[in-house]
């Protein structure tokens, strides 16, 4: 079968550049399992939706074959720096902007040197991909663009990937609830901001883990408000539209904070 493999992963830095603090470990932990478990099923392919992405105008796809760089994360530089090399498979990032036309998206393909690749595309590459050995297909997070919109690309995404005989791997990278503490905290302390928010991220995750997918999008639209979620978990819909009816629930293997804020690695049965 095409699609291998399925994951929701953190966009923060924070896991990525202080896996030694208590709170974070469990995450970082959880990362390096999901590219285990990703290096087990051999995909040649990553598809690729990151909230950091801020797109506006057209839904943007990367599209140069090979992205080098020295990120600086805009909020957590004193931490360290995010050096990169990415390579992009072409094909499929031109079949997809071709796709996308069906579902009348205008999309556009970015092919420039040294256009700034986000921090959670970084982070999710260097825990899933740490040898650089797997080609990504990178799709922009469209600012207009809503929940059914986002899980129609990740749908044509993956037709897109099986027409062209891929094996593929999904990847939606973002946070849970969205609430982050606004004053300087102790980091070994680190927790999530409200019990609502925890309560209503565990809802959430259980939702996941059982399904159906009917069921994770109707809770959904009521979690995302509720829990001020991370771009209305647009990346969440991402997997789920390129799943369609291959969802099988999924295994949760960590949920903690990111500076108040709700973050999780989870694994989709496929």
């Amino acid at each position: 079968m095409p699609l291998v493999a399925a994951v929701l992963v953190p966009g923060s830095p924070l896991h990525l550049l202080r896996p030694d603090n208590p709170p974070w470990a469990p995450l970082a932990n959880a990362y390096h399992s999901a590219g285990a478990l990703l290096a087990a099923a051999n995909p040649e392919v990553l598809l690729v939706y990151s909230t950091q992405w801020l797109a506006v105008l057209d839904e943007l796809w990367q599209t140069r074959a090979r992205v080098q760089g020295l990120h600086v994360d805009e909020n957590w530089y004193e931490y360290g720096d995010l050096p990169f090399d990415i390579a992009i498979d072409t094909t499929l990032a031109a079949a997809c902007i071709e796709g996308t036309a069906s579902l009348g998206v205008r999309s556009k393909g970015v092919d420039y040197d040294g256009f700034p690749i986000d921090t959670g595309t970084l982070v999710a590459n260097h825990f899933l991909n740490p040898h650089g050995k797997l080609r990504l297909v990178i799709a922009s997070n469209n600012l207009y663009h809503d929940w059914q919109t986002t899980q129609q690309l990740g749908a044509v995404a993956a037709r897109a990937a099986e027409g062209l005989g891929r094996r593929y791997a999904v990847v939606g990278i973002g946070g849970l609830s969205g609430t982050i503490f606004r004053e300087e905290i102790d980091l070994a302390s680190d927790h999530i901001a409200s019990p609502t928010d925890d309560r209503l991220n565990r809802e959430l995750l259980d939702c996941l883990r059982t399904g159906p997918a009917d069921r994770v999008q109707t809770f959904c639209a009521g979690y995302a408000p509720a829990a001020r979620a991370d771009m209305g978990m647009k990346h969440l819909a991402w997997i789920m539209g390129a799943l369609g009816d291959h969802y099988r629930g999924a295994q949760v293997l960590a949920y903690g904070p990111s500076y108040g804020s709700g973050a999780a690695v989870v694994n989709f049965h496929c």
